[in-house]
């Protein structure tokens, strides 16, 4: 079976690849490497063994789009993580946003409404609950207003499939993370950000080797345990081979609807602080940080009910916060050494 993994250099996509890899699929990758590097394919192949077919392209111009599925017909499904992704930039820059996030979307569809039979995982996040009412938070939870434009784009995108789906041959699966973080365990590949880091776990990753000098915590006075933020942190390698399982559900045509939709988390909230205790854990070292104002935008609390995932996909998170945080402290590790 092949499979197009749209954005596959990416964290996510990356660790897809390999765990796509390691279960036989034949994969081709599409990144315009506007947020890593080609280097990631090394470390790809390090892993696996294989090399897995690239094209540097910008989904952004249809043409293109539209000639790559001319010349591979052959694709069997798509995992499309190719989208831009930081909340603050997307507050920024909102146009840009919508023109990555959602123009890109529909290409591929208007492509993948052309095929007999279509097989699309789309990557969604639990930004589109916003504060929810309720925790945890289950696939039920009414979606609110968007925080961001960049939230805005995963619900507008899931409002496109299901509509697409509806009027095709498309099959597709929602699925909802919540916090990736870590690392593959080789450390062969890893998160990549360019410059400052927009998630927590890379910014404290670069505070203990000595890249930045103090790590922010936004906020202290929120109505939790210690006063910080409290976030469903999921294992990077766990994440991936969700979307194995999912892909390998729709190929086999075991879905129950056109449109599934599914949380991927562990379904336990850990605060800010108990993240920073974590590394502090794992690593030997103290981590230098200051409380600062919250910024604008942010929730109390977001974790995952992970019931649905766990009997229906037949997938649950393996990893503990401690092993993520010791797999993402390797691998900065490496990268700087």
């Amino acid at each position: 079976m092949k499979v197009l993994v749209t954005g596959g250099l990416g964290f996510i996509g990356s660790h897809t690849v390999v765990e796509l890899q390691n279960e036989g699929f034949e994969v081709i990758i599409i990144d315009n490497l506007s947020n890593t590097s080609l280097s990631v394919l090394d470390g790809i192949q390090n892993i696996t063994g294989k090399v897995p077919a690239f094209e540097k392209l910008d989904l952004r111009e249809k043409d293109k789009v539209q000639d790559f599925f001319r010349r591979h017909k052959d694709i069997d499904g798509v995992i499309h993580f190719a989208a831009s992704k930081a909340v603050g930039e997307s507050v920024g820059n909102p146009l840009l946003y919508y023109e990555n996030n959602i123009n890109v979307l529909v290409y591929i569809l208007q492509e993948l409404e052309k095929k007999p039979t279509a097989n699309l995982i789309f990557s969604s996040s639990c930004t589109v609950y916003g504060q929810a009412e309720k925790m945890p938070i289950t696939e039920d939870s009414s979606v609110q207003t968007a925080m961001s434009p960049y939230g805005n784009t995963k619900q507008i995108g899931e409002e496109i499939i299901i509509d697409a789906a509806k009027a095709s041959s498309i099959n597709a699966i929602l699925l909802r993370y919540f916090n990736p973080i870590g690392a593959h365990p080789s450390a062969e590949i890893g998160e990549l950000p360019l410059g400052v880091p927009q998630n927590l776990v890379p910014f404290i990753t670069q505070t203990g080797i000595g890249l930045r000098q103090e790590l922010s915590v936004y906020g202290d006075d929120y109505p939790t345990p210690d006063g910080t933020a409290i976030r469903d942190y999921i294992h990077v390698v766990d994440l991936a081979k969700a979307h194995v399982i999912g892909m390998q559900r729709l190929l086999s045509k075991k879905n129950q609807d056109k449109v599934e939709t599914f949380n991927l988390g562990t379904g336990t909230g850990s605060s800010v602080l108990e993240v920073i205790h974590a590394f502090e854990k794992v690593s030997g070292q103290k981590l230098p940080y200051k409380i600062v104002a919250r910024r604008e935008g942010d929730i109390t609390e977001a974790y995952a009910n992970t019931h649905k995932a766990n009997t229906i996909l037949g997938w649950k998170a393996q990893s503990s916060l401690e092993e993520a945080m010791a797999s993402a402290w390797k691998w900065e590790q490496k990268i700087r050494s």
